[in-house]
């Protein structure tokens, strides 16, 4: 598959996830007396990435995450000239869909981005619901992005069920979203990260640098560590994730 092709489903799968998990949260989270709450919006980014993956995943390994493309490559899937153009293209794509979210939001009388616009944060900011310490935020992310990884890249290996991946890889993600959101809004994506904090502004900004460094650390320490602990002493046959012929190239799943 064509490099422009590939980028071009790293944007759009990643404007998809940013659009319907970011989404979910800034339009119908606390919508009078229907808000889907907490558990609404990790299920949105579960399915947001599920959904993804089926649908782009046979074209570019359905990344959708600077984070996931560091921790594959780590883990010997994924070529080191590959990553810095996967990153611009999830990144650009996450900004599109914070813009087209913005345009949305602004349609309601009284929307302001000072409710935090899906930011993620730490301290008294509304990117950390219960205002929890940098220390705490930088360990959850590491932590669960390091999960994330581990999981996506056990469902993904060779010897896995195939066809499967992206359900376990999105009930992954559901569950990360389920701990960690009171803790940082959950990010384990720096592209999601980015997004909404270029237009929230201010403390968004300032605070984006541990989602950029947290998830990519948990993600190439997961990647070293499944690359071990599964034996893969070399880039593994490229296996296809959701019903391609084994002679087709992908380069393993997923998002974030």
């Amino acid at each position: 598959m064509p490099l422009s092709k590939r980028l071009t489903a790293e944007f759009i799968g990643t404007l998809w996830l940013v659009l319907g998990g970011c989404g979910s949260a800034v339009l119908a989270t606390a919508y009078p007396s229907l808000g889907i709450g907490f558990a609404g919006v990790s299920l949105a980014f579960g399915l947001t990435v599920l959904t993804g993956a089926y649908a782009l995943g046979h074209i570019s390994g359905a990344h959708f995450n600077p984070a996931v493309s560091f921790g594959l490559w780590a883990g010997k899937r994924f070529p080191a000239n590959e990553l810095i153009p996967y990153v611009i293209a999830q990144v650009l794509g996450a900004i599109a869909a914070a813009g087209i979210l913005y345009l949305i939001a602004t349609g309601k009388n009284g929307f302001s981005v000072a409710g935090g616009f899906a930011a993620n944060g730490f301290g008294s900011t509304p990117g950390s619901p219960g205002q929890y310490t940098p220390l705490a935020a930088f360990v959850s992310e590491v932590v669960m992005t390091f999960f994330f990884l581990i999981v996506i890249m056990g469902a993904t290996h060779g010897r896995a069920p195939k066809g499967f991946a992206p359900i376990a890889i999105g009930l992954c993600l559901t569950l990360i979203h389920l701990v960690s959101i009171p803790v940082t809004n959950t990010s384990v994506n720096p592209a999601r990260s980015t997004g909404p904090a270029l237009f929230a502004g201010g403390w968004a900004i300032q605070q984006l640098w541990l989602f950029w460094v947290a998830p990519i650390l948990g993600a190439m320490l997961a990647g070293f560590f499944y690359s071990w602990l599964a034996g893969d002493d070399q880039v593994p046959a490229q296996e296809p994730i959701v019903g391609e012929d084994a002679s087709t190239r992908v380069v393993a799943v997923v998002e974030s």
